[in-house]
């Protein structure tokens, strides 16, 4: 098993901010197609967490993810890996793109029972998730 490290190029297409601006759906009389992310990547998982519970509070030394709730809402916590400031607090909604790129801290606190989905760069065999996570102490509030 082989885990590729990130490129400068795959760096730079990385979003700059959490919340990832969305584009406009393509709409007819038949509904919407929602576009969310458009790059190479190896995973899609749906996850469901329940109110209350915590999920992450570790980071992945190459991989990112995309995440989508389809239901709920999320406290998320980040900051970089190493730094010993109070990580910053965003609040997820239903429908907000966000982003953690590699080398960044976080936990989700989820607020109500939450359903989203993951969209990763690695492949999320064990194997390869594992040999990439570092799990840390609590970060969260």
């Amino acid at each position: 098993m082989k885990i590729k490290p990130p490129t400068d190029e795959e760096r730079k297409s990385w979003p700059q901010t959490v919340i990832v601006p969305q584009e406009k759906p393509f709409a007819d009389a038949r509904g919407e197609i929602q576009p969310l992310v458009d790059v190479p990547m190896e995973s899609c998982v749906l996850i469901r967490s329940k109110k209350g519970t915590v999920r992450a509070n570790h980071y992945h030394r190459t991989d990112w993810h995309y995440c989508y709730p389809l239901s709920g809402s999320i406290e998320y916590f980040h900051r970089p890996h190493g730094s010993n400031e109070k990580p910053e607090k965003v609040h997820i909604k239903t429908g907000e793109l966000f982003f953690t790129p590699p080398m960044v801290e976080h936990a989700m606190v989820f607020l109500e029972d939450t359903v989203f989905l993951t969209l990763g760069r690695n492949s999320r065999s064990q194997e390869v998730y594992e040999a990439d996570v570092v799990r840390i102490p609590p970060i969260e509030e």
